[in-house]
């Protein structure tokens, strides 16, 4: 098995003690034409090992279009039980999202405030996806206002069109007081997991699972994502007793798209 690595634009390598949970916002195709339906599904557990937690219900759920307007989505959640630990059914939310334009839309799921686990403090987790409609308009779009008491990690790599091996770029940020001010996040805990659909059957060593590093003092990361599928890129910072996270879902392709496809 091919290992994470997190590239030298991380300040430094470090241990990962246990495995996290993340809260994975997926849809059913990552690339789609205007007007077709797409499916998400919003999960929290381990990607990796694929051992999926109850999910609780997002205070918040929207999505950015390629020109930066924003439409709640929040009342189309609708409470599902799957399959959790083997055995078990856990509580998830999936809806159904029709995007109307041609270009990118950025769909973001912020969590309730969450117990932590052990002794570290609650979590509030902000989660985001890019959707490609066609067009190459809006995938670095900003999805959190000003005021925002919160990290956000977005894509400075077009986060499509993304081959096994590429080295994927995104930067730590939070949005300041002000309107269209933003103040870039400095030796932030970085971690990527690549998500798999049904448990691995033999899992490797925890340092093979996720890889960890910090920002840039930029705020920035670089990640090498070596095999395809969905990947899970984590920024986390603790602020006033709570440890605030983002994460980007971005899809790596197999192999290119023949052209007319």
């Amino acid at each position: 098995m091919k290992k994470m690595l997190l590239l030298i634009c991380f300040l430094g390598l470090v241990a990962s003690p246990a495995p996290a949970h993340f809260h994975m916002l997926l849809p059913d195709r990552h690339a789609v034409k205007r007007g077709e339906t797409v499916g998400f599904v919003y999960q929290f557990g381990h990607p990796f090992e694929h051992e999926l937690a109850i999910t609780q219900k997002p205070t918040a759920l929207f999505v950015v279009g390629p020109d930066g307007a924003k439409t709640d989505l929040l009342p189309m959640l609708a409470e599902e039980s799957r399959e959790g630990e083997p055995g078990k059914k856990v509580r998830m939310f999936t809806f159904s999202f029709t995007p109307q334009k041609r270009g990118d839309h950025t769909l973001v799921a912020i969590s309730p405030e969450l117990p932590g686990e052990g002794k570290e403090p609650p979590t509030r987790a902000v989660t985001k996806v890019v959707l490609h409609v066609q067009t190459q308009n809006g995938w670095d779009n900003r999805a959190l206002t000003e005021g925002a008491n919160a990290v956000e990690l977005s894509p400075l790599t077009r986060p499509y069109g993304l081959l096994p091996g590429v080295a994927f770029l995104a930067e730590a940020d939070e949005p300041a007081q002000s309107a269209g001010d933003r103040k870039p996040l400095a030796g932030l805990e970085m971690e990527v997991e690549r998500y798999n659909s049904k448990p691995p059957a033999e899992l490797p060593a925890d340092e093979h699972v996720t890889g960890t590093g910090r920002t840039t003092r930029a705020g920035a990361a670089l990640a090498n994502l070596t095999a395809a599928g969905w990947w899970g890129i984590t920024a986390s910072r603790e602020r006033d007793k709570v440890l605030h996270r983002c994460t980007l879902w971005v899809y790596v392709e197999a192999q290119a798209a023949a052209a007319g496809k």
